[in-house]
């Protein structure tokens, strides 16, 4: 897959309307295009995808998902802090895993946010990607303040010579798979369920700090995990059953994890802590990625800290059977 950033970097004040081209020269291949943010690339994008793939082969067009630097809504509200599932890179490593031709992420700014749908369509999609076929997804909206939908989508289409197709909803049980859920999932703990929405575990990639070893004290050492990913949202607080790759290595282990303010030592700044079973040794410096499998218990006091070890090693149990 090919990953193309427009406009290029230094270009951000070129009207759209204007021709850029040391970059359409790389578009003048028409193509079958969708546009979202995708963060998490939930089995819900994946579908559409698919649908978009299969579009792009029927008319014999290249297959292109236009997703954006950073959400959009940050530029519109600039005090709006996301709780984001993926990070960019992330997101682009699962949308090539889907068979996608090309990726291009659209470095949204003020400029690209008052285009209404129609300028939109025709000065950045059609001038400027060369699309000639959109499939949105059922619930999706762009243009300026997002006023329009597939109607007015599909009206401009016809104008402008833009095929417009509105992609068929994915679910279960009754349910459509959605970012939105999947964050409401996973802020509540339940991340077995949004494991179900994402077709795989949530993750948190961090480096490995000092910490105040407290985990050492009671028999069950700790890495102390700095998630450097900038809005990345946490699941709730409480033990989780865990798998965890060492990115030095490639090794994966088995572990629990507690996200929490430690209170049984009267902590009040948000840890995140690891424990690696069958793991001797030191990680300082070292990256992890820790995949949350479910959630074992919430946070709480204990009287004594031998009271908080025994229920951890009653949680260490619990883990292995479940990792």
């Amino acid at each position: 897959m090919k990953t193309i950033y427009f406009p290029p970097a230094g270009q951000g004040a070129v009207p759209y309307t204007a021709k850029i081209s040391q970059f359409t020269e790389q578009f003048t291949e028409q193509s079958a295009a969708t546009i979202g943010v995708f963060d998490g690339v939930h089995r819900g994008h994946c579908f559409l995808m698919e649908q978009l793939r299969r579009e792009a082969t029927a008319r014999g067009l290249r297959s292109m998902v236009i997703t954006f630097e950073r959400h959009p809504r940050q530029v519109v509200q600039p005090q709006w802090q996301p709780q984001l599932l993926t990070t960019l890179e992330e997101k682009a490593r699962l949308i090539g895993q889907t068979g996608i031709d090309v990726l291009v992420v659209l470095r949204f700014d003020p400029q690209m946010a008052a285009l209404s749908a129609r300028d939109f369509m025709q000065q950045v999609l059609k001038e400027q990607l060369g699309v000639s076929l959109l499939l949105t997804g059922y619930d999706n909206r762009f243009g300026h303040n997002r006023e329009e939908g597939f109607v007015d989508y599909r009206r401009y289409g016809q104008e402008l010579g833009i095929e417009v197709v509105c992609g068929t909803p994915y679910g279960e049980g009754g349910e459509r798979f959605s970012s939105s859920l999947t964050r409401r999932l996973i802020a509540e703990g339940r991340v077995d369920e949004a494991a179900r929405c994402l077709g795989r575990p949530y993750t948190l990639t961090g480096t490995v700090v000092h910490g105040e070893q407290i985990g050492r004290t009671l028999g069950f050492p700790t890495a102390n995990l700095r998630v450097e990913q900038e809005y990345r949202l946490l699941p709730a607080t409480g033990v989780y059953a865990v798998g965890v790759r060492r990115e030095s290595t490639g090794q994966t282990y088995r572990g629990m994890m507690n996200i929490g303010h430690r209170p049984t030592f009267d902590g009040h700044r948000t840890t995140l802590e690891v424990h690696l079973f069958d793991f001797s040794g030191t990680l300082y410096g070292e990256r992890l990625t820790v995949d949350f499998i479910v959630r074992l218990r919430e946070e709480r006091h204990f009287p004594t800290p031998e009271a908080l070890k025994a229920q951890m090693q009653q949680d260490a149990e619990q883990a292995k059977k479940t990792t």
